[in-house]
C-alpha cells in the first residue's frame, strides 16, 4: 500500500465514523479540508499525545488504539477515563485557548488526527458540515460519560466494577486494566476493587491475570450491574 492509499484509507476512517455519518455527511470538500488541515500521527505505548499544562495548540481524533487519560502526576496521578477510536481529546482546551486540563497517554498503539488550533478553527467557520460533526461527536462524549455517572449512581462497588467490565468487555474480549486502574476510574479505594473482582472470580464470571481480566459469562455479569 503506498502512502496515498494509505491517507485515503484514514480520511474514509473519518467520514464513516466521526461523529454521525448520518446526521451531516462530508462532502468532497470538506474530506479536502480536512486533509489539509489534520495531519496523521502515530503513539506508541507510554507516549503522550498532550500533557496537563501544556498550551492547547491542538485537537485529536483517536482512529485505533486507546488513550488513558489523567490528571496530576507521580502519588497524585488520578485517571480519569480510557477512550477508543471515535473519541475526540484536548478539543475543549484547545477552543477556549487555555492550557490541557489533562493528560492523554497512549496504551498501546494509537493513529490519530491531529488538528492544529490556527488551522482548523478557521475552516470550522467556514464548513458546517465539519463543525456539525464536531459538535456532534463532543455531545456524544458528553452524553456517554452522563450515563455512565447515572449508571453508577447509588451502586455498590460491586455492582460499579460489574457495570465497568460490562462496558469495556463489549469492545474487547481480554480487558487489559489493573486494579488501580479501575480504582481511579470509579473513584473507589484498591481494596474495595479486589474484592469485588474476587466475588466476581468466585463466582465464575471472570478470571484474572496481570493486569488482565478475561469475562467467562457476560450475561451473569450483565445481570449484576443492572441490580
Amino acid at each position: 500500500m503506498n502512502l496515498r492509499q494509505a491517507e485515503q484509507q484514514h480520511l474514509d476512517w473519518l467520514a464513516r465514523s466521526f461523529g454521525r455519518s448520518d446526521y451531516a455527511p462530508l462532502g468532497k470538500a470538506d474530506i479536502e479540508l480536512i486533509r489539509n488541515v489534520g495531519e496523521i500521527i502515530t503513539k506508541y505505548p507510554g507516549t503522550h499525545l498532550f500533557k496537563e499544562g501544556d498550551d492547547a495548540a491542538a485537537a485529536y481524533l483517536v482512529e485505533r488504539g486507546e488513550v488513558e487519560v489523567y490528571r496530576g502526576s507521580g502519588n497524585g496521578r488520578r485517571v480519569v477515563a480510557r477512550v477508543g477510536p471515535g473519541s475526540v481529546l484536548g478539543d475543549i482546551a484547545m477552543f477556549g485557548d487555555t492550557p490541557y486540563i489533562s493528560s492523554a497517554k497512549a496504551v498501546g498503539s494509537v493513529s490519530a488526527f491531529r488538528f492544529e488550533r490556527t488551522r482548523l478553527l478557521p475552516e470550522l467557520a467556514r464548513h458546517p458540515a465539519v463543525c456539525l460533526r464536531w459538535l456532534v461527536a463532543g455531545l456524544r462524549q458528553l452524553e456517554s460519560t452522563q450515563r455512565r455517572v447515572i449508571r453508577l449512581m447509588h451502586k455498590t462497588v460491586f455492582g460499579q466494577v460489574a457495570d465497568l467490565l460490562v462496558e469495556e468487555g463489549e469492545r474487547k474480549s481480554e480487558i487489559n486494566l489493573s486494579q488501580s486502574t479501575i480504582a481511579a476510574l470509579l473513584g473507589v479505594s484498591r481494596q474495595s476493587v479486589n474484592e469485588a473482582l474476587g466475588r466476581l472470580r468466585n463466582q465464575g464470571v471472570i478470571s484474572t491475570g496481570y493486569r488482565s481480566i478475561r469475562i467467562h459469562d457476560m450475561e451473569k455479569l450483565r445481570a449484576i450491574a443492572a441490580s
